[in-house]
């Protein structure tokens, strides 16, 4: 097995995993600490190293609230379970590599993970994300660091002037590095450089979509996966206070500008890159702010919903969906009259329109009127895909769930597409872990071959997955998943309403 192998930086030492047939490699630098003179600046160069580098523990996670530190946080049962896990900004930008590779040369494709968490949160080697499964189906996997809120998206007027080039969106820049790591260094590891899938969850998928429209990112990788995360990139223009749009540089800055005085009691750059990150943290926490993604004219020059509009997005398949239970808007009560009142505060001048599209199905209208945001943004690509005549497939992840009545909620995809549900805490049985190996056999044959359908392990065919062509395409697999489920008439009406607001400013 490939345990020894070389870097740009030195040469690395992996060790066996449980399957003895995939080497594990963690906490590999692709970039120097992100502390001192390097906070709130693009990733700098990794330093080169003599010997070899054992790559036994994972790095430290970057700056954020200490996961799992409140018990009864929804998160903290399901992975964020460790509150001790060690934090800093020095030696935190690494990777990790899961590779079942016996040489150099074997030019396997290679999957790229983007972690979720609102961009706030969350690390690259959560209990979910373990890659043995994948790599055990002859595919690499890379786990990804960035730095987060305060950390991975302040912007202010002096890091502006300091660096005109990459002002801010310095998480999205050490995703940008990480990637660009693996195209450089992959092959060593036994991986094809030019086969590479970035994929992620919630703002890992927003943050996907953000690279995939990057003009920076031009050829750097090939297929992409985003997993509930549409409804929070292509913004809905209904209801208008659900998201906001991304920030301008010159917006950004000014709220840097505010918490730099407010909150850190500092003016100046230099003064603040001086203070601790604890305080830093503390005092971005005590602020309520949530720093994000910025269109900054450099890395990002418009919003991504622009950009799909537009057919500027970089051309590649793209696999897109969405849970069950996730993120969804309804009325407060379960009475016809509150959904009434509720859908004529939330949707305006439209929303008769929607009453009657919402009459249309065979249900109260309480329950017919409740909107997966997700689940409508995905379609909206999908039909932006389908004119620009790309490859793209939707799916809706909606098995029951056991051990509370959280249903599918959002993230709970996790445990299953990468096959890791004997780390979880919930009841799962047999149907759970049959369809948890189906959806990596898709998800790892889509990086094999751009395309998820193929064999499963015994090597019958599994249920073909067809591309989007229509918003009631209806092919369901194992009676818990569906792929491109049927559309209800209050989507179909959502769907081709926000296409046209989209269309529309886009015209101009």
């Amino acid at each position: 097995m490939l345990r020894v192998t070389k870097t740009e930086n030195g040469a690395v030492k992996g060790f066996p995993g449980t399957d003895a047939r995939i080497t594990v490699f963690k906490g590999i630098p692709f970039a120097d600490n992100a502390s001192g003179a390097n906070r709130w600046k693009a990733p700098q160069p990794v330093k080169n190293w003599e010997g070899v580098r054992e790559c036994y523990e994972f790095a430290p996670i970057t700056w954020q609230k200490t996961p799992g530190k409140d018990p009864n946080a929804f998160y903290s049962k399901e992975w964020h379970v460790d509150s001790e896990v060690p934090m800093s900004e020095d030696g935190s930008l690494a990777l990790n590599i899961w590779t079942p590779a016996k040489t150099g040369d074997e030019k396997l494709p290679v999957m790229v993970w983007i972690f979720g968490g609102g961009l706030q949160e969350g690390y690259a080697y959560e209990m979910e994300f373990d890659g043995e499964r994948i790599a055990s189906r002859g595919v690499i996997l890379v786990t990804v660091a960035y730095r987060l809120n305060v950390f991975g998206f302040l912007a202010h007027p002096e890091l502006t002037a300091e660096d005109p080039e990459h002002p801010c969106n310095f998480g999205f820049l050490d995703q940008q590095a990480g990637i660009k790591w693996v195209k450089r260094n992959i092959a060593n590891f036994g991986g094809d450089p030019d086969n590479i899938t970035v994929f992620g969850q919630s703002s890992g998928g927003v943050s996907v979509f953000s690279q995939m429209c990057s003009e920076t990112n031009k050829g750097l990788f090939q297929k992409a996966i985003v997993e509930s995360s549409a409804g929070g990139s292509i913004i809905m223009d209904v209801p208008k206070t659900f998201f906001g749009h991304n920030p301008s540089l010159a917006a950004a800055e000014a709220e840097g500008v505010e918490f730099f005085e407010k909150y850190l009691g500092v003016k100046t750059l230099a003064e603040a890159r001086a203070l601790p990150a604890a305080f830093v943290e503390e005092k971005c926490l005590e602020g309520g702010y949530r720093f994000g993604s910025v269109t900054d004219n450099k890395f990002l020059t418009k919003e991504i919903e622009d950009y799909i509009a537009r057919g500027e997005i970089n051309d590649m398949p793209l696999m897109l969906g969405w849970t069950g239970d996730e993120f969804i808007m309804h009325s407060k009560e379960d009475t016809d009259a509150s959904a009434e009142e509720w859908i004529k505060e939330s949707f305006g001048a439209i929303a008769d329109d929607y009453i009657a599209a919402c009459k249309q199905e065979n249900a109260p209208l309480y329950k017919a009127s409740a909107v997966n945001i997700n689940d409508v943004a995905a379609r909206m690509v999908g039909e932006f895909y389908k004119e620009m005549g790309r490859n793209i497939w939707l799916y809706n992840f909606d098995p029951e769930i056991p051990g509370d009545d959280a249903g599918s909620f959002h993230s709970s995809d996790l445990w299953f597409q990468f096959e890791t549900l004997m780390k979880c805490w919930r009841p799962f049985d047999g149907h759970h872990y049959d369809l948890s190996r189906k959806m990596c056999n898709y998800w790892t044959n889509f990086a094999k071959y751009s395309n998820p359908n193929g064999n499963d392990a015994d090597g019958t065919p599994m249920p073909e997955w067809k591309t989007y062509n229509d918003a009631r395409a209806n092919i369901e697999f194992f009676d818990t998943i569906q792929m491109a489920s049927p559309a209800t008439a209050p989507n179909d009406f959502l769907n081709k309403h926000n296409c046209d607001i989209i269309k529309a400013k886009n015209a101009k």
